[in-house]
């Protein structure tokens, strides 16, 4: 894949079906910024990936819909992954999930690793929450 040095918003899901409210977000700030939409799915390795590849494919589904590339890695490091994918896109924003509580859970590491970008967590409803790396919420005016 050829990567373009425009400022771009990363989408960051995980094989469940419900994350194409994650990809929609991601691309209402594309186009309100006039950025690039990337989504990147990072799951650990397994076996047999075709257990994940009916939601895999109705996410890239949803992606290419919105014209925007989709990428999927399997590493057992998932914050590291999506920071270095993040640099690799110049992202200028990235949109995920709400994490579960575990300390050092994925948004609490990617914001450690990517300190200078935003990170917008969205809920089940479809809300935005701005997350800082001091691990702090803030919901945007």
């Amino acid at each position: 894949m050829t990567l373009s040095k425009k400022p771009s918003v990363l989408v960051c899901v995980t094989g469940q079906y419900d994350c194409d409210r994650l990809i929609n977000v991601g691309f209402e700030k594309a186009v309100e910024f006039g950025y690039e939409l990337h989504v990147l799915c990072v799951h650990t390795p397994v076996s047999n990936a075709s257990l994940l590849s009916d939601e895999i494919e109705y996410l890239y589904q949803t992606a290419k819909r919105l014209c925007a590339d989709m990428t999927i890695a399997f590493n057992e490091n998932a914050p590291q992954t999506a920071a270095d994918f993040a640099k690799k896109i110049n992202a200028k924003l990235i949109i995920t999930g709400i994490p579960d509580n575990r300390p050092f859970g994925f948004v609490e590491t990617l914001g450690e690793l990517v300190r200078k970008i935003p990170i917008t967590m969205v809920t089940k409803q479809s809300e935005c929450l701005l997350y800082n790396s001091d691990c702090t919420l803030k919901v945007p005016a």
